[in-house]
């Protein structure tokens, strides 16, 4: 399953890229599990994917929350918390 994997603000800032295509293992099956497996493909990931209380996550455009499954998805965005006014 090939997912396009995109990061906005900080997570981009120290991972280095703003976006990869990744394949994850079948047994990442939710949003919680492949941030887990992200943060194992460099050190720039672990750093930038520490603290999990300060990521959301988007599947395929719809805010998810780290249980949320992503079989069948194409686009995976991870963030920081977005404020506005």
């Amino acid at each position: 399953m090939a997912l396009d994997i995109l990061y906005f603000a900080w997570v981009r800032e120290t991972i280095g890229r703003d976006q990869e295509q990744v394949d994850p293992p079948a047994s990442v099956e939710t949003v919680a599990d492949l941030i887990e497996w992200l943060s194992q493909r460099s050190p720039a990931h672990a750093e930038a994917l520490a603290d999990r209380q300060r990521l959301r996550a988007a599947v395929d455009h719809t805010f998810a929350d780290p249980a949320a499954p992503i079989a069948g998805a194409r686009e995976i965005a991870l963030f920081p918390p977005v404020t506005g006014g």
